[in-house]
């Protein structure tokens, strides 16, 4: 997360834990398949965050100030170490607060590269209700996500998927335990405004637990330890490539009593798999033949063979939200009738539209030099540049 508190002042709709949209089938052979297409696993098998294979894996522990959590507290690297954990290494973010700013230390961890999208999410996580060591009571948001840059205020191809925020101690006026999934269209830090969708589970999530996340057909379907926690679409879905995180910090100090309270969240091991969709049980079966195999890192996310982005019908009741007012492109056109890709307009299924699209998923960067191609919607899209999202199909060159 890169922004200030916010679920508090969410401005979309909220779907609750449950909620069931579209069904999805899958082959047996699919998890193992996976790596065809292009797959990251890494069960973070290093000895420090100075290590040389962890930069080298592509992997960035932060140092830089700033937000999100308490202003002036210190993002650093030596937060992150790889202890054994019954008998595996595993990684840890550790937080720390004496209830000032300057005594206070957060973690996160990052992939170098903003190039994952379309596809199957997963991670083994450890969340914790208490603190390693101090006392309990402070308002820690224990994370994984992914997220792209925020190129100005409200921008539209903003895209950040919250897989999970953990508070055992609550947090933004609520009170723990809460974890909450939420997926972003965009925001503004001042004055505040965020437009997403979120789901919420009222409970505890201490121990290790399986985190999967589907991103596909215009939905982002969370799951945790196999149940369907959350099924979010419409203009949430995620219109460019984004970076993989986890980060462990301070939402304030409010709740903060006495001395020094020092927080761990640990990682296992995570796994994507590129424009393919996995069940959960596929998922972490595919993980558990890397590491069965002695496979401690994979990464073929850019070199592997060309695969169709995956395709799943929309659910019937998914429709654009109200806040949406320009009217629908018509449907159907050629190159020569149809008409340019607007980033605002909204298009239903079978709309068409010229456009080149962008060299890094950013439609407000260079054009990628491929020339303009004609597109078809797959589904109802906002914002979601032609050629980077699984919305639209490229129907060839013009």
């Amino acid at each position: 997360m890169s922004s200030p508190p916010r679920l508090a002042l969410v401005a979309a709709g909220v779907l609750v834990a449950g909620f069931t949209g579209v069904t999805l089938s899958f082959g047996s052979s699919a998890a193992f398949s996976a790596a065809s297409c292009g797959a990251l696993f890494d069960d973070f098998n290093y000895a420090s965050s100075s290590d040389a294979s962890l930069s080298g894996h592509g992997w960035v522990p932060r140092s830089y100030s700033g937000g999100p959590g308490v202003p002036g507290a210190t993002w650093s690297p030596n937060n992150i170490t790889f202890p054994t954990s019954s008998g595996q290494k595993v990684m840890q973010l550790s937080a720390s607060t004496d209830g000032t700013s300057g005594g206070t230390t957060q973690a996160e961890l990052y992939t170098s590269q903003k190039r994952y999208l379309d596809g199957t999410y997963a991670s083994r996580i450890r969340f914790s209700d208490t603190p390693a060591s101090g006392p309990d009571g402070d308002h820690i948001n224990e994370t994984f996500f992914t997220i792209s840059p925020l190129n100005g205020d409200l921008d539209p191809t903003y895209s950040e998927l919250d897989f999970s925020e953990y508070l055992p101690n609550g947090g933004w006026g609520e009170t723990g335990p809460i974890n909450y999934q939420t997926t972003w269209y965009t925001y503004r830090n001042d004055p505040w405004f965020a437009d997403n969708v979120h789901s919420e589970e009222r409970q505890s999530f201490d121990g290790w637990h399986n985190l999967v996340i589907q991103v596909a057909g215009g939905h982002v379907v969370y799951f945790i330890d196999g149940v369907q926690v959350g099924d979010h679409s419409g203009k949430y879905y995620p219109r460019q490539t984004m970076t993989i995180n986890w980060n462990l910090w301070f939402i304030d100090t409010t709740a903060h009593t006495s001395g020094t309270s020092v927080y761990n969240e640990q990682v296992d091991w995570v796994y994507f798999a590129k424009s393919q969709v996995l069940s959960p049980a596929q998922a972490t079966a595919q993980a558990a033949a890397y590491r069965s195999a002695g496979t401690t890192f994979v990464d073929t996310v850019d070199s592997g063979g060309v695969c169709a982005s995956p395709s799943v019908p929309a659910s019937p009741s998914a429709s654009p939200s109200a806040s949406a007012t320009s009217s629908p492109p018509p449907t159907g056109g050629n190159c020569s009738t149809a008409p340019e890709w607007s980033i605002s307009a909204v298009y239903l299924a079978g709309a068409t539209v010229k456009h080149e699209r962008s060299a890094n998923g950013n439609p407000n960067g260079p054009p990628s030099g491929q020339g303009k191609h004609l597109w078809k919607a797959k589904w109802w899209t906002q914002g979601s540049e032609p050629g980077w999202t699984a919305n639209w199909e490229d129907l060839g060159r013009c």
